[in-house]
């Protein structure tokens, strides 16, 4: 794999979890990992920070019923969009990134 498509698929990596939540870098991780060291930690982080999202999003939609999962949805989706863009930038700068705030589940 040459440096401009690992920096592409690293990129990819990060952004597609903000289109497509946990499928995009469940299966660019999947299908990369073997390829590259470097593909293959941006994969964990960018998986892992969605399955915390996916977490934070489940028990904001059952706190809704009391007003404040309002609150944590938004919150979780902001730090979507943030750190994704972040990780991203440190993907594209082939730099690698953790995520803040992520639950470590895959190692």
């Amino acid at each position: 794999m040459t440096a401009g498509e690992e920096q592409g698929w690293g990129v990819g990596i990060h952004l597609g979890g903000l289109v497509v939540s946990w499928l995009a870098p469940l299966v660019i991780w999947l299908v990369c990992r073997e390829r590259s060291q470097a593909l293959d930690q941006h994969g964990k982080e960018a998986l892992n920070f969605q399955i915390t999202l996916f977490i934070a999003y489940v028990v904001g939609g059952i706190l809704t019923i009391v007003l404040v999962g309002f609150l944590i949805i938004f919150a979780a989706w902001i730090c979507a969009l943030i750190f994704g863009i972040m990780g991203a930038i440190a993907a594209y700068n082939r730099q690698p990134y953790r995520y803040p705030l992520s639950i470590r589940l895959i190692k």
